[in-house]
């Protein structure tokens, strides 16, 4: 393996609550209530295609987009890294992987915290939501990063970690390896269905298998 991509949300960083309250905040502003087995059905990286699903009206979007980043910004308290991620993208960097990220994010919000949790050093490699016009599971933002990385024409020599379904479609797609990481948007069997290779608890426990096995 000589690239690992990662998913930000929910993957390297606990923003999972944070997000979910601002998306309920959305809905909640346009009359909508929030359920969350149909939140958890509708979601898609793709957060306008997510919106639509849950019944904000499509020509609304920018509004939304900003009605979420107002709330979103009340909601967060900082990006944590998930347990041991710092730790995990070090061993990696020592050990020669070169690393990426692929997020649906947007970009200001995602390279602040890249700064405060010290993650951005791994991660020199950055494609962000609206970097592209199409977003997750297209597979243009995980081609884009492959390119930078130098690995566009061996996509079966590096993996995709993500915590989504969309993720490890994406993954499947572009013929990486797609790894799963359990979290509120998917269980083992919904990745494992979406075409992950191998589903774990986090990123540290994956990464400890992959380097012991090395």
């Amino acid at each position: 393996m000589d690239a690992i991509v990662f998913d930000w949300d929910g993957t390297l960083v606990d923003t999972l609550p944070a997000i979910t309250r601002a998306n309920a905040a959305v809905l909640e502003s346009y009359g909508l209530a929030f359920d969350p087995d149909a939140y958890r059905a509708a979601y898609s990286p793709d957060w306008q295609e997510m919106y639509v699903r849950l019944g904000i009206d499509r020509v609304r979007m920018a509004e939304a987009g900003d009605r979420w980043l107002r709330a979103y910004a009340i909601e967060v308290d900082g990006a944590r890294p998930m347990a041991r991620a710092a730790e995990a993208l070090e061993r990696l960097a020592d050990a020669g992987v070169a690393m990426g990220l692929v997020t649906a994010g947007d970009r200001s919000v995602v390279e602040e915290q890249l700064v405060t949790t010290g993650l951005g050093r791994f991660l020199p490699v950055r494609v962000c939501g609206g970097d592209l016009p199409v977003m997750k599971p297209h597979p243009a933002p995980l081609r884009k990063a492959l390119a930078e990385l130098g690995l566009a024409g061996v996509p079966e020599r590096t993996a995709y970690i993500g915590d989504a379904q969309d993720d490890m479609r994406m993954a499947r797609t572009v013929g990486a390896r797609g790894v799963g990481i359990v979290s509120m948007l998917g269980t083992r069997e919904d990745l494992l269905a979406a075409g992950a290779s191998d589903v774990v608890e986090s990123v540290a426990h994956w990464v400890d298998a992959f380097l012991d096995a090395r």
